[in-house]
Order: C-alpha cells, then sequence, then structure tokens
C-alpha cells in the first residue's frame, strides 16, 4: 500500500472512498479545511453505510426501545442488555457478516461469530450461547453448496474453539441469494448487574491501552466493503476479509472478563468494523472526550505500516481498553498472564479530538463527535415507491392453481425441501451442549437454556421470512416478530426483547426503500403489542449482486423468560392417545407459502394475514395451559402449513415416532387446509382428562380452540383422507435431503 501514503485528497478521492460531494464538503466545513489522507479514511468508514447507519438510523428510531426490563437503551453499547431477576442480565445481538461470507465463507462466518462474541464479552458478560440465520441460492447449484458448506463449518470452527454452545438458528435457500447469501450471527451473554461495563472513555489523562491481537493488514476498508453492491470483481477484495484466531479470542475473553471486575477499568470497546477508527471515535463521543494518540506503540505485524492502515485495520481479536491513570502495571499483569499484548497507546483529552501521532509527528487531528452514529455523521432519509410487481403478484388469483393430485407425494416433497428438512447435518457439526446448560438442542421450537443457581431458563430463536417480506413488507416484518415470538411461546417462554438483523439492498432504489421502512414499521407494531423492546441491532444494505436485490430479509432475534423450569415445554409428541388440540383458526392462506414455490414453482399471492393482538391473546392461552401443567408438546404452524406442523411433531423425536390422525372440517380446499401458513395457530398435545381446562383456557383469552385428532403409535400420519404416509417415508424424506445433497462432489 505504498501508493496510499500521502496521495493528493480531492473530491474524486473521496469519492473512490464512497463517500459523495455533500459529504465531502461537509468534512470541508468541519475541518475548517482539506483533509489528510488518514483524516479523509477515517471520515470514509465512520461514514459509512455499515458504521453511521445513515440511511437507516432515522426508520430505525421509530421501533420500540423502551421497556421495565431493559436496562441500556438501544445502540447505547456494544450489545442490548435485560434484566432477568437474581441480579442477572442477558446481553444479547445480532449482526451480519454477508459481504465477506459471499467471498471468503469460512474466515467471513468465522470472524462474524467472533465479532458478536467480542460485542457481548466487552460488556462483562460472558457468553453463553450463539445461533445464526443464513440464507443460500439453491443447493443444486455447486457453489451455493460450497458456500453452504464453507460458512457451516466457518461458524462451528469458531465458536467450538471458543467454548460457547451454538444452540440454534434458520437456514432458507431461495434463488434470489444464490449471487448474496446471508450469515447473520447472534450472541448472548450472562452477566451481574454490579459487572456490567460501558464502551466509555472519560477521565482527562486516562490511560488509553491496545489490548488483544496484533495489528496487520487484513480488513482495511472492510466497513466500506460492506457498504456496496458484490459485483464479478468483488472476488478482487479478498484482502479486505479478516482473519479470525479463536484461540486468542478465547484468551482475550478470560482476560477481559477478569478485567470486568476490577474497579479501574474505565471503558472498553471492541474493535470490529473500521477497527480504531470506531472504537476510539465512539468511546471518545459517548464520553465526550477525546484522545491522544501515538500509533507507533500499536503492536503491528507486519512492516511499514502507515497511519492510514493502522486506524483502518480490521484485525480481529483486538479492544480498546480505557483505565483510571496508575493502574497500567496491574492491566498489564493480567493480559501478559493470558500471554496477550497489552500496550499503552495514549492518554484521554479534553478536547474532543482525535491527535493522532507516529512518535512525535502529528498525522491527524479529527473532531470524534463529528464522526459519529448519534453524533455528526450524515442523516438521511431516501425516497420511496410501492414496488410495481405487488399489484401483479398480490393479483394472482390462487383458486386457479390445481391442487396436488397426490397429497402424500406433495407431503414427502414438501419434507424434503431443503428450507423445511432437517438440519441436523448443519447442528451436528456445532457443539450444542458445551458448559451444560442447553435444555432444548437445536431442532426445537426455540432454543431453551437454563440459568444455573437459579429456576428460570431463556429460550431463544431467530426467525425471519424474506419471501413473506417481498410480497408484503409490513406483514413480512410483523410476521418475523410474532413467529419467533410463537416459537419462544411453545417452549413455555413469555417473550420479553428482540434484537434484529436487517438485510436490504440498495437503500438508493425508492422500491428497496419502501420495502426496508414498511418492514420497520410491521416489526415495530409487533413490538409494541408483544412488549418486545428492540435492544439494538444491524442493518445491512447492498445485499445485491449482477443478477439483483436479495428478496428484503428482516430477522428477529427473540429472547424468552420461563421462571420455572418445570414449564419447559417440547414440540414432540409423547404419549399414545394424547388429543391434539389447535388455539386459533386455519384460513387456508397459500400467498408466499413454501407450498406454491415447492410444488407449483410460484412466488404469488399476499403474505399471510396476521392480526397481532389476537396473536398476543394466542400466546396468553398457550403460555396459561403450559403453566397449569396440561400441555405435552406444542409446535406452530409455519414454514409447510398444518401438514408440516403435525408431520415434524410425529418424528421429532428420534427414540421415539409417534403417528398422528387428524381431522379438520372442510370449509377449504386440502391444499389451503394442509399447507397453508396461517399464522398466530398453535397446535398442542393432551391428555384426555385435560380437554375441559385448554377449552376453558382458551376461552378465557377468547381464542378459538379446536380437538383435531389423536396422537396414534401407528407408525402413520393420517389427515382427512387426503395424507396417509408411514412415518418411515416422513423421517427419510425429512432426514436425507440435506446429507444427500452434500454428498454431491462440491
Amino acid at each position: 500500500m505504498d501508493k496510499l501514503r500521502e496521495p493528493e485528497v480531492t473530491l474524486e478521492l473521496a469519492i473512490e472512498h464512497g463517500l459523495n460531494e455533500e459529504e465531502w464538503n461537509k468534512i470541508l466545513e468541519v475541518l475548517g479545511r482539506t483533509p489528510n489522507f488518514t483524516e479523509l479514511g477515517i471520515f470514509s468508514v465512520m461514514w459509512s453505510e455499515h458504521c453511521s447507519y445513515k440511511n437507516s438510523i432515522a426508520i430505525l428510531k421509530t421501533l420500540p426501545r423502551t421497556g421495565k426490563r431493559l436496562l441500556v437503551g438501544a445502540g447505547e453499547e456494544n450489545a442490548g442488555l435485560i434484566d432477568i431477576g437474581d441480579g442477572l442480565a442477558l446481553a444479547f445481538k445480532i449482526e451480519s457478516h454477508n459481504h465477506p461470507s459471499a467471498i471468503e465463507p469460512f474466515q467471513g462466518a468465522a470472524t462474524g461469530v467472533g465479532g458478536i462474541l467480542r460485542d457481548i464479552f466487552t460488556m462483562g458478560a460472558r457468553p453463553i450461547a450463539s445461533l445464526n440465520s443464513l440464507r443460500f441460492g439453491p443447493l443444486s447449484v455447486p457453489r451455493n453448496r460450497y458456500l453452504f458448506d464453507e460458512v457451516v463449518k466457518g461458524i462451528a470452527h469458531y465458536g467450538n474453539c471458543m467454548g460457547v454452545p451454538t444452540v440454534g438458528g434458520e437456514v432458507y435457500f431461495d434463488e434470489c441469494y444464490t449471487g448474496n447469501p446471508l450469515v447473520n450471527a447472534m450472541a448472548i451473554g450472562l452477566v451481574k448487574h454490579d459487572r456490567v461495563v460501558s464502551a466509555i472513555a472519560k477521565g482527562n489523562g486516562n490511560t488509553v491501552m491496545i489490548v488483544g491481537s496484533s495489528t496487520g493488514r487484513d480488513g482495511i476498508h472492510g466497513a466500506t466493503f460492506a457498504s456496496v453492491e458484490l459485483s464479478d470483481e468483488s472476488e478482487e477484495k479478498r484482502s479486505l476479509i479478516q482473519v479470525g484466531d479463536p484461540f486468542t479470542e478465547k484468551l482475550l475473553l478470560e482476560a477481559t472478563l477478569e478485567l470486568a471486575r476490577k474497579n479501574y477499568l474505565i471503558g472498553i470497546q471492541d474493535m470490529g468494523a473500521a477497527g480504531i477508527a470506531c472504537s476510539t471515535s465512539e468511546m471518545s463521543a459517548k464520553g465526550k472526550s477525546g484522545m491522544k494518540l501515538d500509533l507507533s506503540k500499536v503492536p503491528m505485524r507486519e512492516p511499514d505500516m502507515n497511519p492510514y492502515e493502522i486506524m483502518l485495520s480490521e484485525s480481529q481479536e483486538r479492544m480498546l481498553v480505557v483505565i483510571r491513570r496508575g493502574f497500567e502495571k496491574e492491566v498489564k499483569e493480567i493480559f501478559n498472564k493470558w500471554d496477550l499484548n497489552c500496550v499503552e497507546i495514549g492518554t484521554v483529552t479534553d478536547t474532543g479530538n482525535l491527535d493522532l501521532y507516529m512518535g512525535k509527528k502529528k498525522v491527524g487531528s479529527v473532531p470524534a463527535w463529528h464522526l459519529v452514529l448519534g453524533g455528526g455523521a450524515p442523516v438521511y432519509q431516501r425516497e420511496t415507491k410501492e414496488p410495481e410487481y405487488l399489484k401483479k403478484l398480490h393479483d394472482v388469483d390462487l383458486k386457479k392453481i390445481p391442487e396436488p393430485k397426490d397429497y402424500n407425494a406433495a407431503l414427502l416433497k414438501l419434507m424434503a425441501s431443503h428450507s423445511i428438512a432437517d438440519k441436523s447435518w448443519i447442528y451436528r457439526q456445532y457443539d450444542h451442549t458445551v458448559r451444560t446448560n442447553t435444555v432444548i438442542a437445536p431442532g426445537g421450537s426455540a432454543a431453551v437454556l437454563r440459568i444455573k443457581r437459579t429456576n428460570k431458563a431463556i429460550a431463544t430463536k431467530t426467525d425471519g421470512n424474506g419471501r413473506y417480506t417481498y410480497l408484503n413488507p409490513y406483514r413480512g416484518g410483523a410476521i418475523a416478530v410474532a413467529e419467533s415470538a410463537r416459537n419462544v411461546v411453545c417452549t413455555g417462554a413469555k417473550p420479553i426483547a428482540i434484537t434484529n438483523c436487517l438485510n436490504f439492498g440498495n437503500p438508493y432504489d425508492p422500491e428497496i426503500y419502501y420495502q426496508f421502512k414498511q418492514a420497520v414499521t410491521g416489526m415495530g407494531d409487533a413490538c409494541g403489542v408483544f412488549n418486545t423492546p428492540v435492544t439494538g441491532g444491524n442493518v445491512s444494505f447492498y445485499n445485491e449482486s449482477p443478477d439483483g436485490a436479495i428478496y428484503p430479509t428482516p430477522v428477529i432475534g427473540m429472547i424468552g423468560l420461563i421462571e420455572n423450569i418445570k414449564h419447559i415445554t417440547t414440540s414432540h409428541f409423547k404419549n399414545d392417545g394424547d388429543f391434539i388440540v389447535m388455539l386459533g383458526t386455519l384460513k387456508g392462506e397459500l400467498g408466499g407459502s413454501e407450498y406454491l414455490k415447492v410444488i407449483h414453482n410460484k412466488v404469488v399471492g399476499d403474505a399471510p394475514t396476521i392480526d397481532l393482538t389476537f396473536e398476543k391473546r394466542v400466546h396468553r392461552a398457550c403460555l396459561e395451559a403450559i403453566r397449569n401443567g396440561i400441555v405435552n408438546s406444542a409446535t406452530d404452524i409455519s414454514d409447510g402449513g398444518l401438514a408440516v406442523a403435525i408431520a415434524e411433531s410425529c418424528i421429532a423425536n428420534p427414540n421415539k415416532p409417534l403417528g398422528a390422525s387428524i381431522y379438520i372440517s372442510r370449509k377449504l380446499r386440502d391444499d389451503e387446509i394442509l399447507f397453508g401458513e396461517t399464522q398466530s395457530v398453535i397446535i398442542l398435545s393432551i391428555s384426555e382428562n385435560s380437554l375441559l381446562d385448554i377449552e376453558r383456557i382458551a376461552a378465557k383469552n377468547i381464542v378459538p380452540c379446536f380437538t383435531i385428532g389423536r396422537v396414534k403409535d401407528d407408525n402413520r400420519l393420517k389427515m382427512n383422507d387426503s395424507i396417509n404416509v408411514s412415518l418411515d417415508d416422513l423421517i427419510n424424506a425429512y432426514r436425507s435431503a440435506i446429507p444427500d445433497m452434500m454428498k454431491i462432489t462440491i
């Protein structure tokens, strides 16, 4: 990068850095002069979409961001923080690593996990769980199989080496993700209220230290790379992909948690996107302070690095630490014990500026507040336009789509659809039981983890449906929240808060910005009804390839709280003769369904309707039934409709599959009954002597309740005289689909 040492800084160079003319002029105004090359680089990464949220923050501020359990506001710290009682809090967050994973899938996914884990333990919280939400193109395409295989390996490698269980996730496959896969990583940590650490720099003269790995040239301008569309030239940008070392991060985790217990720690922040530039500016702006930094003291793994490279490097496993002056020796002893770098690189000042030096030579000075989100970073609201395709797709008459001639074959094909099929090929690569807290492992409605030394557990789930959001952005956003809430409810948990990862195309396209704005509105309305405030998250724009944009894909990370572990509920049928009860009413909605896509190769119609207040009543009824001890299993209707939900409950317990016999009166077409993806429906199995109890609870909550069948130990699933299939055939279709495809030479 010698050619980058000190070129002439012009508008043209600023544009090459991803800035526009308006932003260039604002930089000139803020500085009162032309920036030098290092300063331009800092502004370009801090004002990139990835760091500044400049095209999304105005919309995100409309989301519900308050609640009695919230201990910090959305976006105020490295992760959200919610009170779960007993003096304990959960730190949790979800983030994307889409663009890096499209180019270098193993490292892209691995460093996505590493980055989100650092966000958790910088708050003083020990990570207790990791989840993910993934999207790929069809596995019939060799490149997609390669991406899928490497992403899963990358997630497994980092999480397993860190000793953090990967307890859940979701994976969908669709053509729109072929050129632009999505890799969203979520992590959860546990911390005592009095051990929470802030990402702040304050106290004039206090010491600034860099700890962890050395700094190299990897990842320079990674934040800017994440703020543009993928193109055929993106393969040339492999140098922008960070390389992770989970073994170093494990040491960093332990050292950081040891430091977090010390009263001389002022603040700490990990170095993710934009590296030192981001951590120094954000910590300074939060503390209304500045910093004087000697960049020549930064431990470097490559020779002749210049200030631009040092400030913008995104080398992994590094932290910026601010401590009270006079305790440098104690901090170094902690990090030396863990065999990690720990170097003083500067001091906190009261100037409000980042004053940068290489030895005694001043190489830059930029005002921290003007760099950051919530400060002087640009904020835009883009033009919106309802997409022209919506009316055309909504006008399709779904009644004209022919019913399957063979419903058994249709169900088996759906069970073998890669978006529905068993995902154990994935999670068998993850250690999901390390630390021995996992009660419900991957494959259930939601993951459940006990909280040691309490009687509580938490349930957590990632959910999103890009197809719904494509067909109806508002409903897609609302359903993502409702589905994630419904999933934790089915485990016996009350939904209490969310984090979100919003994956969209180019915000400068009015139709895509319309999708974004409508989806966020739907999410906000759902969160308001469910009282699940948004604790923070991530926006990933520019998810486009030369073939076009992805489906708009909002992903929700939901947290639910189970006050008593005896209420933990699983999804599989338990007892021969149990009655199968439906809370809610089937509407036969096929629009955007997996059935239309898999059986008819169509993505048409409108997304399913959702009545959020009714959804909440269904949650209340289900939770009351669970707490009364009358529920033997619970699952919800989602992808594939009622037939897939019942089939999964039949075969979810590999040790004892149980059949079912279902009959529902025919007020709808059979495919609408069996495969319609009606929202706000939960399927319970209960014993005969609890039938009156469930009817009473449902009536109290004004929720329709129907007995639709019984559990049968006969190795068959029978539904409405349309389906009569052996569990062996269901199991084979469901469990072999992904492994068989991945055996094909990549």
